[in-house]
């Protein structure tokens, strides 16, 4: 019997021992996690969101000890695929493999073939477990693609498997307006643009560097820009004074068209909706780029070129302007340039107005939310891992992953800085910067997680650059349409109609500026968009504006 007592008396002191090591450990553990949170909030990231464990009961602190494998369509950047042929395959996915337990197989679509690839998948109901996709583009939008029965709503999942994401939203209600459907359902793990710093970059862009040499200021106006390009292709004998892509320069930010208080496309005017083509003012820019296409300051070629020609033009001192992109326009063809004229210089200037002083209505100016992120489909089966692996990447060190790569190897703490290191600013096996942030991580491309400005402020190699981007963001940011989501009959019918307008009014707009369709046919013009039902489709964009400012 003393036996028994002197055994019970051991067993009771040997658990009270582990019940007391246990507490300790616990402790050190939460003050470890706050010394963790504290030096983060030093990093200076924009990111608001700080690091909740994404772990669920695993002892190691990953999202789980057991073996899982998710699968997960998405288009491949092209700058990955200058070096690999998955995401799989670059470091910034096996890091976080190694982090989270989760291992990701990818399945990309042929390049160029995306929305093909993308409607087969559906029609063929063969889903993976993950889609990185634009869901707004979605036919009848994500609404539909929920009622279809492709990806599950996440407001439930959000709320109970990521809470960093979760908390993210209770901080920017504006934002987390964007990302939900009219009905209030949450659809995708959202790429965000982290700060207003990012969501200018693409505007107008001459040739400094001539302006200096004959003494020209950059043009404001619409007027100041026809006589500075006329005097440069005078002086340097130039094939044209700008150079554009068919329409997309003046869809994407409203290039001349948005001096006259009108966009290619639909747009909002205090709350009403308009259709930009069938208003004065897009008469009036058409009879100004039919006078530059007439008096070749509009590139002649400009309706059918392809890149490469633009971007020997640009280079190679055939023209003296162009609109584009302050990374892979501004930021590519300045070192390419000069190779051979060490000279090269490029401005950014604001976009035209009419009358000198005015401050654009509108220009270039993209959503905190563009519309792309990931979904779960309805043939995950490991939905939870799968929330708390998209979720990581709202945690502070997940951010930090998606944003920078790898701490030691992509980028270095300065000061509370994150610094990319010279693997990325000047790649030993010769790939450009956008090239090598994208071994590391998505900050260059999207996908989801938030986005952090202090990539753009390196991604920047120029200072001109950076003065570009200052300069364009200066405008009203007026007239262009929120992130809206039509119900899916709604979306039905307005493709329906759209289909047939979009191709009337890009072949019109073409003969128009071309001179092979007098502008004295506006008016019939417009009225055959009206009877193409456009003023139905302006009812639709209404009605989803309407509910989206009730969101």
């Amino acid at each position: 019997m003393k036996k028994y007592l002197k055994l019970l008396s051991l067993l009771l002191l040997i658990t009270i021992f582990f019940g007391i090591f246990s507490g300790c450990t616990s402790s050190q553990t939460q003050q470890s996690d706050g010394s963790s949170q504290t030096d983060s909030q030093k990093t200076g990231s924009t990111q608001e969101t700080k690091e909740q464990s994404p772990g669920t009961g695993s002892a190691s602190g990953k999202i789980t000890d057991r073996p899982v494998t998710l699968t997960c369509w998405a288009g491949l950047n092209s700058n990955v695929a200058q070096h690999s042929t998955s995401y799989s395959e670059i470091p910034l996915y096996k890091e976080l493999e190694k982090r989270t337990g989760v291992k990701v197989e990818f399945l990309h679509p042929p390049a160029g073939q995306e929305s093909e690839q993308f409607n087969l998948m559906i029609a063929s109901n063969e889903l993976p477990d993950l889609i990185e996709y634009t869901w707004l583009s979605y036919p009848g939008g994500p609404e539909k693609a929920l009622q279809d029965g492709i990806i599950i709503p996440l407001n439930d999942i959000i709320d109970k498997y990521a809470p960093n994401l979760k908390k993210y939203y209770a901080q920017h209600e504006d934002i987390e307006k964007m990302v939900k459907t009219d009905n209030g359902n949450y659809y995708c793990f959202p790429f965000i643009r982290g700060d207003e710093f990012l969501l200018v970059f693409y505007g107008p862009q001459l040739r400094k560097d001539w302006l200096d040499e004959y003494g020209l200021q950059v043009p404001t106006t619409i007027s100041e820009w026809e006589t500075v390009l006329k005097e440069l292709m005078n002086k340097k004998g130039l094939d044209a004074g700008i150079t554009l892509s068919g329409t997309s320069e003046i869809s994407m930010g409203g290039f001349i068209v948005s001096a006259f208080g009108v966009l290619y496309g639909f747009m909002q005017d205090n709350g009403k909706v308009k259709y930009g083509p069938i208003e004065p003012g897009f008469k009036d820019a058409l009879a100004v780029l039919e006078k530059w296409y007439r008096e070749g300051i509009l590139d002649p070629d400009f309706a059918a070129q392809d890149a490469k020609t633009k971007d020997a033009k640009i280079t190679g001192g055939r023209v003296a302007a162009y609109v584009g992109y302050a990374g892979s326009g501004m930021g590519r063809y300045t070192p390419l340039a000069r190779q051979e004229n060490p000279k090269y210089e490029l401005v950014g200037a604001p976009w035209p107005t009419l009358n000198k002083g005015e401050i654009p209505i509108t220009g270039q100016i993209d959503h905190p939310f563009p519309g792309n992120g990931t979904a779960i489909t309805t043939k995950c089966k490991e939905v939870e891992i799968a929330a708390k692996w998209l979720d990581y990447a709202y945690s502070e060190e997940g951010h930090m992953l998606f944003n920078f790569g790898i701490e030691g190897e992509s980028y270095v703490m300065v000061d509370g800085y994150p610094k990319y290191t010279e693997i990325i600013t000047n790649n030993p096996n010769g790939l450009s910067m956008g090239q090598a942030i994208a071994m590391y991580a998505r900050s260059s491309h999207g996908g989801s997680f938030i986005q952090d400005r202090r990539y753009m402020e390196q991604y920047m190699q120029f200072p001109e650059q950076v003065e570009a981007i200052k300069t364009w963001s200066n405008h009203k940011a007026l007239l262009k349409m929120p992130p809206i989501t039509p119900t899916p009959e709604e979306s039905q019918r307005y493709a329906s109609i759209m289909s047939e307008i979009n191709t009337y009014v890009s072949e019109m707009f073409l003969k128009f500026v071309m001179g092979q369709e007098s502008l004295d046919k506006f008016d019939a013009f417009v009225e055959q968009i009206e009877k193409m039902n456009i003023k139905e489709a302006i009812e639709i964009q209404q009605a989803a504006l309407d509910r989206y400012y009730k969101r």
